[in-house]
This record gives C-alpha cells, structure tokens and sequence, in this order.
C-alpha cells in the first residue's frame, strides 16, 4: 500500500493554522470591497429585468414564428 510521504504528511498537520489565515485573509479582502450602494443595486436589478423581459418576448416570438413555419412547410398543414 502506498504510504505517505514526510512532506505531505506536514501538508496536513498545517491545515488548521492555514484554514483559519484563509479566512483571516478572506475577511480582510472583503473589507477593502467597494460594494454597491442602494440606487447601484437598483439600477442593475432593472437592467437585469427588462434583459430579461426582452429575451423572454424574443424567444417566444420566434417561437410562435418557427411554429408556423414547421406547420406549414414541414407538415403541409
């Protein structure tokens, strides 16, 4: 059976000390974030909605379209 070697076995006896810098770390990041203010978020949620609103009636449109296409030229309906 395959054993270990020295240097991985210290890999894991550090792993405590290195999870808790992950996260000193992590936390010290995110406070250097310059996150978004209300009217940001605001503004993004619209854009991201009437995205999405025109990509809905897009798709349906075409939908309907390729409908009566199939219809007629493929089924002779």
């Amino acid at each position: 059976m395959c054993r270990p070697s020295a240097s991985s076995q210290s890999v894991f006896q550090k792993t405590p000390g290195r999870r808790s810098n992950f996260v000193l770390e992590s936390y010290a990041e995110l406070k250097k974030v310059e996150w978004p203010g209300q009217a940001q978020v605001i503004q993004g949620t619209v854009v991201v909605l009437i995205a999405c609103l025109v990509v809905g009636v897009y798709l349906y449109v075409n939908d309907i379209v390729w409908k009566h296409v199939v219809s007629k030229v493929f089924l002779g309906q």
